[in-house]
């Protein structure tokens, strides 16, 4: 199962300026109202067809917008042997920038 990591974790890392791979599998209607800065909008059915844009050496943060698709685009991502963790509550949870 993905390590959860709280938003306001994700939002620390941005702030100090850590590289941060974020991927927000909401689909593009639901991107529109805000977005992490510097998030990959890779929608949940598109993640399997996408991998390719994808790099195993890095390790990414799925967000959705409650936390159910991103738990579900987790164990996608991880039977694909990336490294990912899923942001616990997704936008709905999320204080920081949008943009």
């Amino acid at each position: 199962m993905a390590k959860q990591i709280a938003p306001e974790e994700v939002a620390k890392r941005l702030q100090n300026s850590e590289e941060v791979f974020i991927i927000d599998v909401r689909e593009n209607g639901e991107v529109a109202s805000g977005k992490i800065p510097s998030a990959n909008n890779i929608p949940l059915g598109q993640l399997a067809l996408r991998k390719g844009e994808l790099d195993k050496e890095k390790s990414y943060v799925v967000v959705c917008q409650s936390g159910n698709r991103s738990k579900a685009a987790c164990g996608i991502l991880e039977a694909l042997g990336f490294k990912v963790e899923d942001m616990v509550g997704g936008m709905n949870n999320w204080n920081g920038n949008s943009e």
